[in-house]
């Protein structure tokens, strides 16, 4: 949990404390739960399962890596240069409760 989750969860009970800010936008969710699923992807193959441009991918993968929650690892298969993204441990636990927590907020009060 983030310093600010923390913060935020000290000051109320409602689940949505438990949402994380990074994650939740939309392209974020997707690539950070399209990754959930293995342990590295390609960044063609999370590009084409977000469906967003190379652009899009780089801008948010730099965005989850800056947070500490995606590695990118840059090699290469035979002579074509290939990038791989994957959740790193931190950025697993933080998914979970993200996802805890829009499922407390999906079931409703009690």
């Amino acid at each position: 949990m983030t310093e600010a989750q923390e913060t935020a969860a000290g000051s109320g009970s409602h689940p949505r404390h438990g949402l994380d800010e990074v994650i939740h936008a939309p392209v974020r969710f997707s690539i950070v739960a399209a990754l959930a699923a293995a342990d590295k992807a390609e960044f063609a193959f999370v590009r084409d399962t977000v469906e967003v441009s190379d652009s899009v991918l780089s801008r948010q993968a730099a965005t989850l890596e800056k947070a500490g929650y995606v590695a990118v690892t840059k090699g290469y298969v035979g002579k074509r240069p290939r990038t791989w993204l994957s959740l790193t441990p931190h950025g697993r636990e933080v998914f979970a409760a993200h996802c805890r927590a829009l499922r407390a907020i999906a079931g409703g009060p009690g």
